[in-house]
């Protein structure tokens, strides 16, 4: 990379970390159940509600309870269920037509991190209606109060419930891009153990492993506080510790509850010091080929963590040590490869591959271009790479 160029990053993650104590985050209050949900619409004066979900979602009966609570509470609830795995603009402006049709006053995101997202910029052109959200991509350009937002993830990976960021795909372009604005953060976030309950053990190891690649991210970037610190290491550590026993045990509630909250400290931390180029990757290949998010981060994590070399090696130890991998006896280099190869372990005890077959060689240059621009400035990586660097990534992650 360039001189200037790395002068301008690091100056551009220098400002931002600075500015950190002074910026408007907030933690959403948490909710333990329906009731509670209910109670806060009733305390706000909220007459009609927008459910955000998705037909899978939906047709498990996950929101139907939910449902029933809202109605019998004297509320009207006005379900948008046709949320897509890599949300689009169309599937928000559907969301939005529900939204004003049936007067509605807050919005209940109830899924993954999709239905989230989805939630996140329907709120966001709601206070926005004169703004595309092409117009409102990147840092800082909704600006303006979003309606009331509760967020009740049903899969414990994506940590959405707690960040401000919205990550949409275009559909006519297929683009995919982030609106990160402070309105977007949720109010409140319900963790409800029993609606993870029966996941497929698929969701339940890539949503899983999402939430580690956010803790890990977060905790070796350089923009880190001692709260984001915190979050991260009590994130990976109870990660390393449940998610093994959630993919086998289903109906684990303890494990299950426990994953929840470590996807909760996962997205504090992530919200605040941001990701890194695993998430660069991962959003081009879902705009491009709509690879699940959690899948592809599952994949590329390792080979980026090996890419950055010794850069990362005594924060992978402190991880290793703190989530009891191994004694902090253990050289730190040696500490650190053993980080990296308890990710591949996860990984492959869970049925995730190492490759994703899907990368044609001809967009490789293209889906580089598109990783590189997404992250630089704005992702406070520990190693700066250029696109023709991010182009070994997407070769090592074809090839496995």
């Amino acid at each position: 990379m360039k001189l200037c160029k790395k002068i301008y990053c690091r100056t551009f993650q220098f400002v931002f970390k600075c500015a950190l104590p002074i910026l408007p985050y907030r933690e959403p209050t948490i909710l333990h159940s329906n009731e509670e949900i209910v109670e806060v619409l009733k305390e706000k004066e909220i007459s009609n509600v927008l459910l955000v979900t998705d037909k899978g979602v939906r047709g498990l009966g996950l929101t139907e309870s939910l449902e029933k609570a809202l109605s019998e509470s004297g509320l009207g609830v006005f379900v948008y269920d046709g949320t897509v795995a890599n949300p689009t603009t169309e599937n928000v402006e559907q969301a939005l037509g529900v939204y004003k049709e049936n007067g509605c006053q807050a919005i209940v995101a109830f899924g993954g991190g999709s239905a989230m997202d989805c939630a996140k910029a329907t709120g966001a052109r709601v206070a926005r209606p004169k703004k595309s959200l092409s117009k409102m991509k990147g840092i800082l350009k909704v600006g303006r109060k979003i309606p009331l937002l509760i967020a009740v993830p049903t899969t414990a990976g994506t940590g959405s419930e707690t960040t401000l960021a919205a990550v949409i795909t275009d559909s006519e372009t297929r683009h995919k891009y982030a609106i990160n604005d402070f309105p977007l953060i949720p109010k409140y976030a319900g963790l409800m153990p029993e609606l993870t309950i029966g996941l497929p053990k698929s969701i339940t190891a890539t949503t899983g492993m999402d939430a580690l690649t956010h803790a890990v991210e977060a905790y070796i970037g350089r923009s880190t506080t001692k709260e984001t610190r915190e979050c991260a290491l009590s994130a990976v550590k109870a990660i390393f510790e449940n998610l093994p026993i959630a993919y086998v045990d289903g109906e684990n509630l303890q494990a299950r509850e426990n994953m929840l909250v470590a996807s909760f400290n996962a997205g504090l931390a992530f919200t605040k010091s941001y990701v890194g180029y695993v998430h660069a990757v991962a959003h081009s290949l879902g705009g491009k080929y709509n690879i699940p998010h959690g899948l592809a981060n599952a994949i590329i994590l390792p080979y980026v963590l090996r890419g950055y070399g010794r850069k990362i090696y005594k924060k992978l130890w402190e991880m290793g040590v703190y989530a009891n991998l191994f004694p902090s006896s253990i050289p730190i280099e040696v500490g650190a490869k053993i980080f990296i190869e308890s990710i591949e372990s996860l990984n492959r005890n869970m049925g995730i591959g190492t490759a994703i077959a899907e990368i044609q060689e001809s967009d490789i240059e293209e889906l580089a271009k598109t990783a590189e621009k997404e992250a630089n400035p704005l992702y406070p990586v520990p190693v700066l790479w250029t696109a023709k660097d991010l182009e070994r990534i997407y070769y090592e992650v074809k090839n496995g």
